[in-house]
């Protein structure tokens, strides 16, 4: 691996057929020594969870061409950055790119994300990291704008550098180029899913569930993810994995235990 230019770790939770990781590969490319460890299958929605009972394969795969080091992991998001850490790369990488995720990763989604969490792990490793999303959920996505506007943020990351203990959550809006208004830094809009866990039978009688649900925002600040998207602006918002709530801690300490 080469010292000169930056070398960049790539992960996904769609898994490593997914056309939205080509994407991101072909942005990369043009900064610097790209390596993939992705899931060998889709992960999503898995959070941050990590193999412990059970054994993980890491196979080399050739779907990027002859000049990208390229790996599926039979693991988690997670598991594959713990991977690429500890078996792949031989220097830590200058960055971490998650995605381009097929759906949005907004507001609440952030939490149980499998493309965020594998940019958070990379964060807790001390990689500077952004995971990126498109609102589109289906497989044959248009990612043309979703490709521009990753260049220009990963151009002013790889410039100006995140602060400590944090990492970006990029959502981009399913419209066209000519659509984008523009950036907006946001924060994360307060919401969440009502479930409706509909039942149904098995062939042999028996109960089971099938989750649906709606998602619902509870908030109506100008300065959300869920607004910048509704109103076709890229939103990036700076994500930590602190979860302390450090604003609790003077009123617990008043308590008599």
């Amino acid at each position: 691996m080469s010292e000169n230019k930056p070398l960049i770790l790539i992960c996904n939770d769609d898994g490593i057929t997914a056309p939205g990781i080509l994407a991101t590969v072909e942005v990369m490319k043009t900064f610097g020594e790209v390596v993939v460890v992705a899931p060998d299958s889709p992960q999503s929605a898995m959070g941050h969870a990590i193999s412990i009972n059970k054994p993980l394969r890491l196979v080399k795969n050739e779907q990027f061409g002859p000049d990208i080091l390229s790996y599926q992991c039979s693991g988690t998001p997670a598991d594959c950055v713990k991977m690429a850490v500890d078996k792949v790369l031989h220097r830590k990488p200058d960055l971490l790119v998650s995605g381009i995720n097929h759906g949005s990763n907004a507001s609440i989604n952030v939490i149980y994300s499998g493309t965020m969490s594998a940019a958070m792990e990379g964060a807790i490793e001390g990689i500077t990291a952004v995971g990126f999303s498109l609102t589109d959920f289906s497989w044959d996505a248009d990612f043309s704008a979703s490709k521009v506007y990753m260049h220009k943020i990963v151009a002013q990351i790889l410039e100006h550098g995140l602060a400590e203990g944090t990492l970006l959550s990029v959502n981009i809006p399913n419209v066209t180029k000519s659509e984008i208004k523009g950036i907006k830094i946001c924060r994360q809009a307060r919401a969440k899913w009502e479930e409706d866990f509909v039942q149904r039978k098995d062939p042999h009688g028996k109960d089971y569930y099938w989750m649906t649900g709606k998602f619902v925002n509870l908030d109506k600040g100008e300065d959300t993810d869920e607004w910048a998207l509704a109103n076709n602006y890229v939103s990036v918002v700076p994500v930590q994995f602190d979860l302390t709530a450090h604003h609790a801690i003077q009123n617990l300490n008043t308590w008599e235990f």
